[in-house]
């Protein structure tokens, strides 16, 4: 790495820092203010809110660094613009490639940074954020077991067996017991429906038992009360946007091996790649807007410019991803659509740069 590569890189590394904790103290002030309806159930106070916010910050990290890297690469490269520095190191003999290459030399330090973060923090540290907030909020329940995700209640045990999105369940089994721990009741929901510490039960059955009789009936839908809700749930069913790739690999594997559908998690696994690639052809893009006449655009400008692109590409991936889901689309066409763009622009903007 030469001195011209270090110093590129510094510049490019500090802009992106600065931008993404600017990204990450207003990740943590939107997270903190969304769990205020929470607060004040059981033993989750403020200090628990706010724990629980900076605890989901390396997952908004994640999500958030293409967004980052590229404002901070636009910042970047104007103050390499505006001190002539960037029409320096051409003049000098560097050329086009040789300096994409040190561009590309910072964006690979960057997808080092962005996967050692979404590897070894991101996943436990979210997965311990919904514990915490789950036990604070719900000290009177207890859940143990596999085969899905077991909930007491009182005299009430819920099995959920699946999860497709954040409020959606899959079959779910209720068991009611009497005072003396008998079973009073069983019945079964073909989906379940999260709503505060409410369930929606959809097409359910129940049979009910009395002394020498059993009694049953089919609803098509009943509303059952719980202390339970949808966040303790996440502890034994997880999202899969929230995994780590070696997880979603291993996930994947399983459900291959055992003839069982992968979309979702083939989704977010190429998706995860896709933003990672995303970073790189943030840093790439950027580089352009250091020569022309967009070498003079004020700080101000380039911030704007950058945070609409950002967002653009943000609210792009996450259209895609819904896109997929509804539509039942190829899930690696379809994740590397957004990211795919944003490597063309940079590469026919680079190639029209003089």
């Amino acid at each position: 790495m030469s001195l011209l590569d270090r110093y590129v890189a510094r510049t490019l590394l500090s802009a992106v820092g600065l931008v993404m904790a600017v990204l990450l103290t207003l990740g943590l002030v939107f997270i903190f203010i969304g769990e205020q309806s929470a607060v004040g159930v059981g033993h989750y106070g403020t200090l628990e809110a706010l724990s629980y916010s900076a605890m989901n910050l390396p997952q908004f990290a994640l999500q958030s660094f293409p967004a980052g890297a590229l404002i901070g690469a636009l910042i970047g490269v104007g103050a390499l613009a505006r001190t002539q520095e960037l029409i320096i190191m051409r003049v000098s003999g560097m050329s086009k490639l040789r300096l994409s290459a040190s561009v590309l030399l910072s964006g690979a330090l960057l997808v080092l940074v962005a996967l050692l973060i979404g590897e070894l923090l991101a996943e436990p540290m979210e997965q311990l954020a919904d514990e915490q907030k789950a036990f604070d909020r719900y000290a009177n329940i207890s859940f143990a077991g596999a085969g899905g995700a077991w909930l007491r209640s009182g005299d009430t045990i819920l099995n959920v067996q699946g999860r497709s999105s954040a409020g959606e369940f899959g079959s779910m089994l209720v068991f009611e017991l009497a005072p003396d721990n008998q079973l009073a009741a069983v019945g079964r929901a073909q989906h379940a429906t999260a709503a505060g510490n409410s369930w929606r039960l959809l097409d359910y059955a129940e049979s009910r038992f009395g002394q020498d009789s059993v009694s049953s009936q089919r609803l098509p839908q009943r509303l059952l009360t719980s202390a339970g809700g949808n966040d303790i749930l996440q502890l034994a069913v997880t999202d899969p946007n929230t995994l780590a790739l070696h997880s979603l690999y291993g996930a994947m594997l399983y459900l291959h091996n055992n003839g069982l559908d992968t979309s979702s998690y083939a989704l977010a696994f190429w998706s995860h790649i896709a933003r990672l690639t995303g970073i790189v052809a943030a840093l790439l893009f950027a580089l352009p807007f250091g020569f022309g006449s967009m070498r003079s655009v004020s700080f101000g400008g380039r911030a704007t410019l950058g945070m609409g692109l950002g967002l653009a590409y943000f609210f792009l991936q996450r259209l895609v991803e819904s896109g997929a889901q509804v539509y039942q689309l190829s899930p690696v066409v379809i994740a590397w659509i957004p990211t795919g763009l944003l490597m063309l622009a940079a590469l026919m903007l680079n190639w029209r740069t003089r």
